[in-house]
């Protein structure tokens, strides 16, 4: 292991907890500004879906799952059975198991709590954030400090989001039709162009976008993993080809 005074300055400072949570927190930034108009629209259309407001903040806290939210308002406002909200929630957020074994080996010799922690405070952007954080060379011991300060910062925001929502929602006419969400898609392309590195990656991209449009009207936001599947497959096919 690269002994501390070994590091680059700026990498010694971070091979400690403080400055690695603080600086996964920082770099959640860019990401938490374009969840902000997402969670706030999340706060309003629950209030008007007839959802309360301590079980709206109920769900954000102990949920935190932007989209199955999103999906769980919509079938709960629809007098849809708690069993098939809940299912099609889990069907939509299985694409965490894919981040989740990706992130095994870096965090497979921490304590359960630690592994407890960190699983719930997975999303698409706090993986994202410490896939890049994993990725660099330093021997850092503490680059779960970087995840979790990544990943609360982007909790706390929602929380946050979902209380301006559902106070200020009255205040806001039809926000959902203000197009705020389009900031979470710009998001996701600004979370996935850094990691186009390779030919494969290129592809495994392209396919799940263009599967994703064509399985759009599948119901329970099937075409989701439909897509991820097709990406994958398509990735690992050209990455093997390109390895004969």
């Amino acid at each position: 292991m690269t002994h501390p005074d070994l590091l680059p300055r700026s990498l010694a400072r971070r091979s400690r907890p403080r400055p690695e949570f603080w600086a996964g927190a920082r770099d959640m930034v860019p990401l938490i500004v374009g969840a902000i108009p997402f969670g706030i629209i999340f706060g309003t259309l629950a209030g008007s879906s007839g959802l309360s407001a301590p079980a709206t903040l109920a769900m954000s806290a102990f949920v935190f799952a932007g989209s199955a939210q999103f999906i769980a308002i919509g079938m709960l406002a629809a007098s849809s059975g708690w069993l098939l909200v809940v299912l099609t929630t889990l069907v939509v957020n299985l694409r965490h198991l894919l981040y989740a074994a990706s992130l095994v080996p870096h965090v497979q010799s921490l304590s359960s709590p630690w592994k407890v922690a960190l699983g719930f405070l997975l999303t698409d952007e706090s993986f994202a954030v410490a896939s890049r954080r994993y990725d660099q060379s330093d021997a850092s011991p503490h680059k779960h400090w970087y995840y979790l300060g990544a990943a609360s910062a982007m909790y706390l925001n929602w929380q946050i989001c979902t209380l301006l929502g559902i106070t200020l929602g009255q205040t806001l006419p039809n926000a959902a039709a203000w197009g705020l969400d389009f900031a979470m898609s710009v998001t996701f392309i600004g979370m996935t162009i850094p990691y186009l590195k390779t030919k494969p990656m290129g592809i495994a991209v392209a396919v799940a976008a263009i599967v994703a449009l064509l399985a759009a009207p599948l119901p329970h936001k099937l075409g989701l993993m439909v897509a991820a599947i097709a990406g994958i497959a398509a990735g690992v096919s050209s990455e093997r080809l390109t390895q004969t």
